[in-house]
């Protein structure tokens, strides 16, 4: 597996991932991501030895300079058939990664019933900081939002 840019091309399967793992709400469309894309997010994608994109994974970042960016984990999708040999976590990684070289705290929200993205958060530093109720339509499912506080210059030493 390897982690490279999304591509414009790679939206038709992300699309595809998303129906299959957000059946039950609202999953993005083609245009959220093209959307996305164009706002100047960080997106990635994971491919499998056969170029065959497997998942997907994305970050918004704000601010105007070091000390004063917050990020943002807009979404992360692996294809069923693909989840639980390491794509999910490398993708995570690579956003951290990212947010770190930037000395950002991240956030996120999370399915209050998804334990394996929940661990997988909680086992990259993240904790629980509040409960959105009703948070994904339309099947009026519950999120934590969770964070994981900035880098410190005296880590990244």
């Amino acid at each position: 597996m390897r982690l490279e840019a999304l591509r414009r091309k790679d939206i038709p399967r992300c699309v595809e991932i998303e129906a299959v793992l957000f059946a039950g709400d609202d999953p993005w469309s083609a245009r959220a991501f093209h959307a996305e894309l164009e706002a100047g997010g960080y997106y990635l994608a994971a491919r499998d030895e056969d170029d065959k994109l497997i998942g997907y994974a994305g970050l918004a970042v704000v601010g105007r300079k070091l000390g004063e960016f917050e990020a943002s984990v807009h979404t992360i999708g692996v294809d069923p058939d693909h989840q639980g040999k390491g794509a999910g976590k490398a993708l995570l990684g690579a956003l951290l990664a990212r947010a770190d070289e930037l000395f950002a705290p991240v956030f996120l929200e999370v399915r209050t019933d998804n334990q394996q993205a929940i661990g997988l958060y909680e086992a990259n530093g993240f904790a629980r900081i509040g409960l959105r109720k009703r948070y994904y339509q339309p099947s009026g499912a519950d999120a934590y939002t969770m964070m994981r506080p900035a880098r410190t210059e005296e880590v990244a030493g």
